[in-house]
């Protein structure tokens, strides 16, 4: 079970469920800050927290038929998030779950991290974490062709010594 706590300037809800709404109307990732301003906040990402915060007066939401997969529950329901920022022009399409709550929050995550890398370019946390993974990667690759090495000299030793 996880806890959601929503803060504006004052503390508004503590939800033991995600699924609960911290006031009518209101999606539990959406909290009022002045009128007309509502920003997101992000739940489960504790080591990129950078991003830039969202504001839905700069956001264009639509929901659409999902393609794919699904039959009946798929082409008869309008749960895909098509979400548009209009300063940058970035368009985000989520279809990920049946869920148009769900849906609506990782859009909002998906277009939190592609405004982190529209606005911070190579500073990016995700491009940074991308480039330290691929250094990563080649080290372990490196070691082990390392001891590919050494274990076929040490063959090579064996065979002419006998």
């Amino acid at each position: 079970m996880s806890l959601l706590v929503l803060f504006t300037s004052r503390m508004l809800s503590v939800s033991g469920r995600v699924g609960r709404r911290a006031a009518p109307g209101l999606s539990p990732l959406l909290t009022p800050t002045s009128p007309g301003l509502t920003r997101v906040l992000a739940v489960g990402k504790k080591d990129l927290t950078n991003f830039p915060i969202l504001n839905e007066d700069e956001l264009e939401e639509q929901f659409v038929r999902g393609s794919g997969p699904g039959g009946q529950a798929t082409n008869k329901t309008s749960n895909c998030v098509v979400l548009k920022h209009i300063p940058t022009g970035i368009v985000v399409k989520c279809h990920q779950t049946r869920s148009v709550d769900i849906n609506r929050k990782r859009a909002r995550e998906i277009m939190r991290e592609k405004l982190d890398v529209e606005y911070k370019g190579e500073l990016s946390e995700i491009i940074v974490k991308k480039k330290e993974s691929v250094l990563r990667k080649q080290e372990k690759r490196r070691k082990v062709n390392e001891k590919l090495e050494r274990k076929r000299l040490f063959k090579e030793t064996l065979t002419e010594d006998s």
